[in-house]
């Protein structure tokens, strides 16, 4: 205290930069499957096998958009959003609750363009999105060579990057999928973040081999279940993260607006990237 008394204006100010810039390193990530806001439940395969599929979405969705809000994250990975079809009326679910939450935003279909599920009505308009509190300095789409949902987010924000994946339900897909996302975060120069919906059915050693290739770690230490969300059972949904990132909390909400469970977790910086 002494020492900051004693420190002039200019110096005062530039150290007061430091302590902002170190507080803006304290980040909350939220993952969520939210399948396309279409609900859960008994009632969602009744009268036909996934009729749920194809109802309206708009009052999960607002459900969904206020326990977002409740938890108040600063990045928020989502998995399974409508683009755009006829449940959600035409409009696109990520970025109505970007808009709700005063939040950047990135969407993209699942499927290439030159693939048969792009062509037809309702996949056409099944996506993957982020969120952000803070602007995007860029963003790209890779797609897998592997596998019916291809897409690989690549988002950029000023201290990280961040990829968001939906792998395949093949194991052999999923182990290809693995090694070209492996070959994609390999060159970043910035702290990485990889989150999503892994369909891990083997359970999360499936994942072992690409964490130690890539030298990540896996937020979740306690291998808490994440489906389905009445009853979780198997660990399906990550969120892996360069060393250079700190865990200081994470947990899995009792929330049940998905067939999935949201994943929380919040970053601190150890300042040595």
């Amino acid at each position: 205290m002494l020492h900051y008394l004693n420190m002039g204006n200019k110096e005062k100010k530039h150290d007061c930069k430091l302590f902002l810039k170190q507080l803006s390193l304290i980040m909350r990530f939220l993952l969520y499957n939210i399948r396309y806001a279409t609900g859960h439940g008994s009632g969602y395969h009744f009268p036909l096998p996934f009729t749920g599929f194809f109802k309206q979405t708009g009052g999960t969705l607002g459900r969904i958009v206020s326990f977002v809000r409740s938890v108040e994250p600063d990045i928020i990975a989502l998995v399974e959003v409508d683009s755009g079809s006829y449940r959600c009326k035409k409009s696109c679910q990520a970025a109505a609750i970007a808009k709700q939450l005063d939040h950047f935003h990135v969407v993209e279909t699942k499927y290439r363009n030159e693939s048969l599920a792009n062509k037809i009505p309702v996949l056409n308009k099944q996506g993957n999105g982020l969120l952000s509190k803070q602007p995007i300095i860029s963003h790209r789409f890779h797609y897998f060579d592997e596998g019916v949902k291809r897409l690989v987010i690549e988002v950029e924000l000023e201290d990280i990057s961040i990829f968001i994946v939906h792998l395949s339900l093949s194991f052999k897909h999923r182990q290809q999928q693995l090694e070209h996302l492996h070959r994609i975060i390999a060159y970043g120069r910035k702290p990485v973040i990889v989150a999503g919906d892994f369909n891990t059915f083997g359970g999360d050693r499936e994942l072992q081999l690409f964490l130690a290739a890539a030298g990540l770690l896996n937020a979740n230490l306690e291998g808490l279940p994440t489906y389905p969300s009445h009853a979780p059972k198997r660990n399906l949904d990550f969120i892996l993260h360069s060393p250079e990132l700190i865990v200081s909390n994470f947990s899995i909400p009792d929330i049940r607006l998905s067939d999935h469970a949201p994943l929380l977790c919040d970053f601190e910086f150890s300042g040595k990237s």
